[in-house]
């Protein structure tokens, strides 16, 4: 229990980091913390966890109230860690506050990490259900692990219905082929008023996985068509200003000038939060209608000519490209990490987090197409499977007493602690800067360590069962996956023994 208070702490402690340099951002000055949750006091807290989780708690959600979801939106860049951004997802699932800016804040998020994976690719590739549910796509599996010690709600039915409705709504998205008919649409607020009807269930990770999806494809091709929109009243203004006019139509009773449509700021909008943006789009949508319907004369101001032409249409976007330069590493904890004592609450969680990466792992390849389900994404990494490994994940008898299922049992048991090795390891990578998130994870990695040491024991006494039967191809099977989980082992002891290196 202390040790799930401490990690919960920690994601605590990462969330109100990211608040503190986004309100620093924008004030231009400090927020005072509350005694006892800044950094240095929160890496020696042993006791009154549970108070001092309350009062974290409370804390954050002053912060919340100061902080929109448009705010929130241009603090997550490309440059953001992915590691902060799980971290703003768990602590909004764990909330579930039934309210629109809540909901809004965790669409963003999700959203956030469907569009950087950590792997570049990896929610592309996709599964088939061979009983005509909804196959697990990879990102909906990264949630699951993502949200592994959160408590989710689960989805009536009658919600797996609604989700439904998302795949014809990205038809639909895609046959639009100008800013005005994807505005007549109404398919904004059609996605606002399902998101709605989902309430609680909104929090699901089956849920925020489709509709982060919808988000991306919807957000892509409205960036496309808006941009396009706004590129043409830009070029009819600017070719009205050589002319000597300045008033360009009439929206809403008011006169749009030269100098207002000079004034529209592309990027500002569309990092804007659409439900607060969404007026200035209509705005621009109606005068895009208004310029369409101009006389004749409007085209020839539109043609490109010499010393007035359109730049390429690649050019904003490979001006936009420009070189990232990777954070500089706050240096590693100088000492050796110093393994604590092995408690037998820590293997209970181990193996209640072994369980859902089993099931992840069962679901994934069971619903896959057979030529890609050897690759399994995962949340750092993908993670390559034998033919044999795939064959147990898919085995149909594995509650059976026959030695066929220990096998399959025993191969699925290796591959799930070098799934669980790697995560540790990437998230150890990960957390150098920030000791008390590399402690904890440190801590699994010794637990892990210890779980992986017993499977390779009974690994080992399987496979001589296997040989004995006359299964070589089988124990050859154990053998290597035994040697795979035995590398990644090693490469745990070595990052124990040199953090940092």
């Amino acid at each position: 229990m202390a040790e799930d208070l401490k990690f919960e702490l920690a994601i605590l402690a990462t969330v109100q980091g990211f608040y503190q340099k986004l309100l620093r951002d924008l004030l231009g000055g400090e927020i005072p913390l509350p005694g006892g949750l800044d950094e240095s006091a929160l890496r020696h807290i042993d006791r009154d966890l549970p108070e001092t989780l309350s009062r974290m708690y409370r804390w954050l959600h002053v912060l919340d109230m100061a902080i929109s979801p448009a705010m929130l939106r241009q603090a997550l860049t490309p440059d953001t860690d992915s590691e902060v951004a799980e971290a703003l997802l768990r602590y909004f699932v764990r909330r579930r506050e039934p309210s629109e800016i809540n909901r809004d804040k965790t669409d963003l998020i999700s959203t956030f990490l469907y569009r950087h994976p950590r792997v570049q690719g990896q929610w592309q590739q996709q599964g088939y259900g061979l009983d005509g549910s909804l196959p697990l796509s990879p990102f909906e599996i990264a949630l699951i692990e993502i949200l592994a010690d959160t408590d989710v709600p689960s989805l009536p039915e009658e919600h797996v219905q609604l989700l439904r409705n998302f795949d014809p709504l990205r038809e639909e998205i895609a046959r639009y082929r100008d800013f005005n008919s994807l505005m007549d649409s109404g398919i904004v607020s059609r996605v606002r008023e399902l998101k709605r009807w989902l309430d609680s269930s909104f929090y699901h990770p089956g849920v925020l996985a489709t509709v982060a999806a919808h988000n991306a494809a919807f957000g892509a091709r409205f960036d496309e068509l808006f941009e396009k929109a706004l590129g043409e009243i830009k070029q009819f203004a600017q070719a009205l200003d050589e002319m000597g006019g300045s008033i360009l139509s009439t929206v809403d009773g008011v006169e749009v000038t030269v100098e207002h449509v000079a004034a529209i700021e592309q990027k500002e909008m569309l990092q804007a939060d659409y439900g607060g943006a969404l007026e200035k789009f209509r705005r621009v949508s109606k005068l895009k209608k208004e310029l369409d319907r101009r006389p004749p004369i409007r085209k020839s101001l539109l043609a490109p000519s010499a010393g007035r032409g359109m730049p390429a249409s690649g050019g904003a976007a490979a001006a936009a490209k420009t070189a990232r330069v990777a954070a500089a590493k706050v240096p590693a904890p100088a000492q050796a990490f110093q393994p604590p004592a092995i408690t037998a609450q820590q293997i209970s969680v181990e193996e209640g987090k072994l369980r859902r990466v089993e099931e992840s792992i069962r679901v994934f390849v069971r619903v896959a197409d057979p030529k890609y389900r050897q690759i399994v994404p995962m949340r750092f990494f993908n993670l390559t499977l034998t033919a044999p490994e795939a064959d147990a994940y898919n085995a149909g008898f594995l509650e059976e007493k026959s030695l066929r299922a220990d096998i399959a049992r025993t191969l699925i048991r290796l591959v799930s602690c070098v799934a669980r090795i790697n995560t540790e390891l990437e998230e150890l990578k990960r957390s150098q800067s920030m000791s008390s998130l590399w402690k904890l994870h440190a801590d699994a990695l010794v637990v892990l360590l210890d779980v992986a040491s017993t499977a390779t024991e009974e690994a080992v006494g399987i496979a001589k069962m296997a040989e004995a039967d006359g299964s070589g191809p089988s124990a050859k099977a154990i053998q290597e996956t035994v040697q795979k989980l035995r590398d990644r082992s090693d490469l745990a002891v070595k990052a124990l023994a040199h953090p940092g290196s």
